[in-house]
């Protein structure tokens, strides 16, 4: 499976009596109903880890870009109708600000690595706290409540799977417990925020920016209002598009299907 294609469902596996394996690109299994394809006795794969340095390294990308208005400063550079650059055209500070990662799983933790050597502070909400000597490698700050670390960060990354529990986590109330300078970047799953809430933010200055590689839907219609917002920088799902992590991507999945094709334990079997 690329890109949740094709959709597994009942139909499908009624038609492919002889179906062993799913192999799902990314880490992401919240397109897959676990239990169906259970009960028809395939087996389901994805590629956990191959994905979190390019994932993490456009984490940074996007911070760094929308706190320094890449995107806008371009514009402005190219255009036809500039004719000097303005003294008082600012971004905001990266290094000694505050970044809140929610999620602090593989992906959480190497952007934690990356945002240690810009002399970030970093807190960080997950369902586990980390073991001591983790936390001490990046000078991470655990928060028990993620209603702390909303308030006290100037970025607040998103890096979580996409559950029940983390559907529309960020929503209304939480946008506004966040600074009016804070910058919302996700990296996890569209849903994980409430998109509505989230152009009302914008719109209203609850808080100062955002920065997506994920929406819902992807990619949005083309008159949605996201779009035709300044403050916001919006990158097409390209987490882990890069030719090396894609090629071992494919190869981690070919591998996971021979594996269960000849019945051998799978290398990335998701239970």
């Amino acid at each position: 499976m690329w890109y949740h294609r094709p959709v597994i469902n009942k139909e499908l596996l009624q038609s492919l009596p002889n179906l062993k394996i799913v192999a799902s690109s990314g880490v992401g299994i919240d397109h897959l109903d676990l239990n169906l394809l259970s009960s028809y006795g395939v087996k389901v794969s994805n590629t956990p880890f191959i994905v979190s340095t390019d994932t993490a390294d456009l984490g940074m990308a996007l911070m760094l870009a929308s706190s320094r208005r890449l995107v806008e400063g371009y514009k402005m550079a190219v255009s036809p109708d500039t004719e000097y650059f303005p003294a008082d055209w600012l971004g905001t500070e990266v290094s000694g600000a505050t970044l809140g990662i929610v999620g602090m799983g593989t992906i959480g933790y190497k952007v934690a690595e990356r945002a240690k050597s810009f002399e970030m502070k970093i807190l960080y909400h997950n369902r586990n706290q980390r073991k001591k000597e983790e936390e001490s490698a990046v000078g991470a700050v655990y928060c028990k409540k993620i209603d702390d670390l909303l308030q006290q960060s100037d970025f607040v990354l998103l890096t979580v799977n996409l559950t029940p529990q983390t559907h529309k986590l960020i929503g209304k109330r939480e946008l506004e417990l966040m600074k009016p300078t804070a910058t919302l970047i996700n990296i996890s799953r569209g849903l994980v925020v409430d998109q509505d809430a989230l152009v009302e933010a914008l719109q209203n200055k609850i808080i100062k920016a955002a920065a997506l590689d994920v929406t819902y839907p992807e990619p949005l219609p083309r008159d949605h209002p996201l779009l035709k917002m300044k403050n916001i920088i919006i990158t097409p799902h390209i987490g882990s598009a890069t030719k090396k992590t894609r090629c071992s991507m494919m190869e981690e999945m070919s591998e996971s299907i021979q594996a269960g094709l000849a019945g051998l334990p799978i290398p990335h079997e998701v239970l």
